[in-house]
């Protein structure tokens, strides 16, 4: 099975071929994001737990860019952004549901026994940790774990 950088590689030569703007300019993008990080860390190719927290980083840029677009009244940039969003969510695995996300976050509590909302961020690092590699959105994590701190 190719790793998720090859078939990115491989996906930009279909959309050439199949003349998809959108996806090109979106996938080239995000190679080039790729290419910057493995000349960053000098790695020849990076490993797909790598590549997948480098598209979570270009999909929440493209969300923030959104949300700027419909507030400045400029429906066809949020609807580009919009387009580009859903072709990255393609390669990423399905998100874990909130129900798994809470039940996770209850063990961690169980287990480590934090004092209150001051311990958040010990909390919030062990419960992504655990989530390492498969996809999970901080954002509900940090949530859940406010209300069950009592923060």
């Amino acid at each position: 099975m190719p790793s998720l950088q090859e078939k990115i590689g491989e996906d930009i030569k279909d959309a050439m071929r199949k003349k998809e703007e959108v996806r090109l300019g979106t996938l080239r993008m995000l190679k080039s994001d790729l290419q910057y990080e493995m000349t960053k860390t000098g790695a020849t190719s990076l490993p797909d737990d790598a590549v997948m927290r480098l598209m979570r980083t270009a999909i929440k840029k493209r969300v923030d860019a959104k949300e700027q677009f419909e507030k400045g009244d400029r429906p066809e940039l949020a609807a580009k952004e919009a387009a580009e969003i859903v072709i990255l969510e393609a390669y990423l695995p399905a998100n874990i549901s909130e129900d798994v996300v809470r039940k996770k976050v209850e063990e961690v509590i169980a287990e480590m026994k934090p004092q209150g909302p001051q311990d958040l961020g010990k909390v919030m690092g062990k419960v992504m940790a655990a989530f390492k590699g498969q996809n999970v959105d901080g954002t509900t994590v940090n949530k859940i774990v406010k209300s069950l701190l009592g923060g």
